[in-house]
C-alpha cells in the first residue's frame, strides 16, 4: 500500500510538472540615466532581450545619474542588482579592487568580443581580467556656430595660434569666444582634459589621474598656463558659475557666444534651443604641441555584473546581448552616440559621422576627468578647474591643495 501511495504521488508531480510552466527567473537590472533619449534607448532594449528572452522576468530600476553614483555602493554591498550601468576605467577600479563586480572574460571570448571591442578591451581591463561590457560612447571637441564663423570669414583653427587669432576677431566683433555653464563643475573638467592631452597627451593625462603625477608637475603648470591663455585671449561667458551646462546653451543660441567645448550629447539641446544643423558645427580641440599625437575624450557607458548577484547567468545573457551589432546600431541611433562594436552600423548624422572619423584617428581615448580619477580626487579636481577658471592668480595656490588631496586619496 505505502508502495503503491508513493507511485501515485510521483507520477502526479511528474503530471503537475510536465503541465505548469517553468517559473520565469528574476533579471534585476539598474539603470542611471532618465533622460528621454538615453531611457527610451535603454527601454526598447530591455524591450526587445524580453521577447527574445520570455522565460527571464526582467526588473529595471532607473535612476538619475547623480542619484545613481550616491547610491552605487550601498547598493553593491547590501542588495545588489545582477547588472548594473557604471563607468570603465579608472571609476570601475574600486569596485574592482573591493571585489564588488565580477569578471566577464568568459563573456568577451564566447562571443568574440576580443575582437568586435577591441577598441575599449584595455578601458574595460584591470588586473588581467575583463569587468563588463560597454554598448556606448561618444566623442568631445569643439561645438560652434558656423553661421557667425561665416559671417567672421572665420576657417576651423587646426592650431592653438590659429584658435587665439580666431578668438580675437570674435572679440573685435562682440562675440564671446566660449560658453560654458561650471555649476556642476564637471564642464571645466572637460576643458582641463582637452588642453592637458594636447599640451602633454595621452600617457601623463593618465599618469596625472592615476596618481603618480603631482599637480605641481611642470607639465601640469604648462596645462594651466595654456588654459590661462585660453581665459585671457578668448574668454568665456560671464556668470559662468551660476549657470548649468543646459543654461550655458542660450548664449550660444543666441549668438553671443560662438563656441562650446562639450560632448555629443548637447546637440539636441541646441537644436532645442532653434538652431538648425546649418548654423551648428564640430571641430577637433586644436592641436597646442605638434609633439603630441592627438588623443581625445571619449567618456563609454557600460554594463556590470556586481559579485553579490543572484542571477549570474541570465546577467551574463544580457551583457551579451547589449553589445552585439545590431542592438548596438539601434541603441545609439536612439540616443545619438557611437557604438563600440565594430561590426555595427552608425547613423548618418553628421555630428556622428565627424565623431567616428575622429575616434577612430586617435592615439588614445581618455574617459573624462571624472571618470579617470577616483571620486574624492575629481571633485577637489573640479572645484579647483573651477576656482582657477574664476581667478587665474589662484593658480599655485589650486595646485598645491590639488597635491595634498592627491597624498590622501591615493595612498
Amino acid at each position: 500500500m505505502v508502495s503503491k501511495m508513493k507511485m501515485t504521488l510521483a507520477a502526479l508531480a511528474s503530471s503537475v510538472a510536465l503541465g505548469t510552466p517553468a517559473l520565469a527567473a528574476d533579471l534585476v537590472i539598474n539603470f542611471d540615466d532618465l533622460n528621454p533619449g538615453p531611457k527610451q534607448g535603454f527601454e526598447d532594449a530591455v524591450a526587445k532581450f524580453k521577447a527574445e528572452n520570455p522565460d527571464i522576468n526582467v526588473i529595471v530600476n532607473i535612476n538619475d545619474r547623480e542619484a545613481h553614483k550616491t547610491a552605487i555602493r550601498n547598493f553593491l554591498t547590501a542588495d545588489a542588482p545582477d547588472v548594473t550601468s557604471w563607468y570603465p576605467g579608472n571609476r570601475m577600479a574600486p569596485f574592482v579592487d573591493a571585489g564588488l563586480f565580477q569578471p566577464v572574460d568568459d563573456v568577451w571570448e564566447e562571443n568574440g568580443f576580443n575582437e568586435d571591442l577591441a577598441a575599449i578591451k584595455a578601458t574595460m581591463s584591470r588586473d588581467g581580467k575583463i569587468w563588463g561590457v560597454p554598448y556606448s560612447y561618444y566623442q568631445w571637441g569643439i561645438y560652434y556656430r558656423k553661421d557667425i564663423f561665416d559671417l567672421l570669414s572665420l576657417e576651423e583653427p587646426q592650431t592653438w595660434d590659429e584658435l587665439m587669432s580666431a578668438c580675437a576677431k570674435m572679440k573685435e566683433n562682440d562675440v564671446t569666444p566660449f560658453t560654458i555653464g561650471t555649476k556642476f563643475l564637471w564642464t571645466a573638467a572637460g576643458v582641463f582634459d582637452y588642453i592637458n592631452l594636447r599640451t602633454n597627451g595621452y600617457d601623463v593625462h593618465n599618469g596625472l589621474t592615476a596618481g603618480e603625477i603631482k599637480y605641481t608637475d611642470e607639465r601640469i603648470k604648462a596645462t594651466f598656463t595654456n588654459w590661462e591663455q585660453l581665459i585671457n585671449e578668448c574668454g568665456f561667458v560671464d556668470n559662468h558659475a551660476s549657470m548649468s551646462w543646459q543654461d550655458a546653451i542660450a548664449p550660444f543660441a543666441n549668438g553671443d557666444a560662438a563656441m562650446y567645448v562639450m560632448g555629443n550629447f548637447a546637440v539636441d539641446g541646441f537644436k532645442n534651443a532653434g538652431l538648425t544643423e546649418d548654423q551648428i558645427d564640430f571641430m577637433p580641440f586644436p592641436t597646442i604641441n605638434a609633439d603630441v599625437p592627438p588623443a581625445e575624450e571619449a567618456p563609454a557607458d557600460a554594463f556590470f555584473i556586481p559579485a553579490n548577484a543572484k542571477n549570474v547567468e541570465d546577467a551574463k545573457k544580457f551583457l551579451a546581448f547589449v553589445a552585439r551589432p545590431d542592438i548596438q546600431t539601434e541603441w545609439n541611433k536612439t540616443i545619438g552616440q557611437l557604438p563600440i562594436n565594430s561590426k555595427a552600423d552608425i547613423s548618418d548624422d553628421k555630428f556622428i559621422q565627424e565623431g567616428f572619423a575622429l575616434l577612430n584617428g586617435a592615439t588614445g581615448l581618455a574617459q573624462f576627468y571624472d571618470r579617470d580619477a577616483p571620486a574624492a580626487m575629481a571633485k577637489a579636481g573640479m572645484e579647483g578647474f573651477q576656482e582657477f577658471m574664476l581667478d587665474t592668480s589662484k593658480m599655485d595656490a589650486v595646485l598645491e591643495r590639488l597635491d595634498t588631496v592627491q597624498e590622501e586619496v591615493y595612498n
